[in-house]
């Protein structure tokens, strides 16, 4: 399917993403493109602290104006390259899930690279997950009624401490995974190269967020394909986009999770690029996106 014409006409507003930026300069950059998704403002945000490995996790706390004590709670991990973005980046993404799903959003502000490379940022997303599970009714959740979830670089967050909660005993309802980083092999970085689908999110780019984030590209905590077994794991929303550079992986993410026996709800999104969940009005289409998370999780959570 040819690229959507709202996606053409956003593309002449938002040029891809410059590898020659540092980062700091790539944050400053990113901070013009928040505003594209305000999310719904009836939704209550309060900021808080989460106990971490290096010192206090930044997080918010999201509750929808018909918030219902016995729902549940959903674990947030923004995307962002592993060195971009923040609690305000995604607030109109969370604000936005929060109100479709009637379940409460626990945004995690994990370390950043290059300041603190891998695997600082997992380990900030297990803490944060860890906390909500034993202060789930503080989220207004009840007791093991949680689910992970993140886009791009968040995704590979949710898809590991996913993996980590099953091994560590940790009940999950849910990871819902939009295009994730799934694979940082080299393999798959000389795949990407000949990839003619890298439209918003080009190969350059990618090669600028993995140098900085510093991962062992053989550990499955930077690439959760490389996971000996994936049974057992929480049921998954994978969903990908047609020109995306990461489509590949996701989809690769998707067919190995279910292969292992775990329920899938995998869709690819014809004309679509990266990061059209954070586009709002520009790519009408991409509602479909938040939709399809929000409907899982209150069927998930029970909301």
């Amino acid at each position: 399917m040819p690229l959507d014409p709202d996606v053409v006409a956003m593309l002449e507003q938002l040029p891809p993403f410059d590898p020659s930026l540092s980062p700091g300069a790539a944050r400053v950059a990113g901070r013009a493109r928040q505003a594209l998704r305000p999310g719904d403002q009836r939704v209550q945000a309060v900021d808080l602290s989460i106990p971490g490995p290096a010192g206090a996790i930044p997080a918010r706390h999201y509750v929808a104006s018909d918030g219902n004590p016995s729902r549940g709670a959903l674990v947030y991990y923004h995307g962002g390259g592993f060195v971009l973005g923040d609690l305000d980046s995604h607030d109109g993404i969370c604000r936005d899930l929060a109100a479709g799903s009637g379940v409460a959003v626990l945004a995690v502000d994990y370390r950043l690279a290059p300041e603190h490379p891998f695997p600082a940022g997992v380990e900030d997303a297990w803490a944060a997950l860890a906390w909500a599970h034993e202060h789930a009714g503080e989220l207004g959740a009840a007791p093991g009624n949680l689910a992970v979830g993140g886009d791009s670089a968040g995704g590979n967050f949710a898809a590991v401490v996913a993996l980590m909660a099953r091994d560590a005993g940790v009940p999950l309802r849910l990871q819902v995974l939009v295009y994730p980083v799934t694979d940082e092999t080299e393999e798959r970085r000389a795949a990407r190269a000949g990839d003619d689908a890298g439209i918003f999110l080009t190969t350059a780019a990618m090669d600028w967020f993995e140098g900085h984030y510093g991962a062992d590209r053989g550990d499955w905590r930077a690439s959760p394909l490389l996971a000996e077994d994936l049974a057992g794991v929480a049921p998954a929303v994978v969903l990908t986009c047609e020109y995306d550079l990461l489509r590949a992986e996701g989809d690769e993410y998707a067919q190995r999770l279910e292969a292992a026996g775990v329920p899938v709800a995998h869709r690819a999104y014809p004309g679509l690029v990266h990061g059209v969940l954070g586009m709002g009005s520009l790519v009408p289409a991409a509602q479909a996106l938040m939709d399809e998370c929000c409907t899982a999780l209150r069927r998930s959570l029970g909301a």
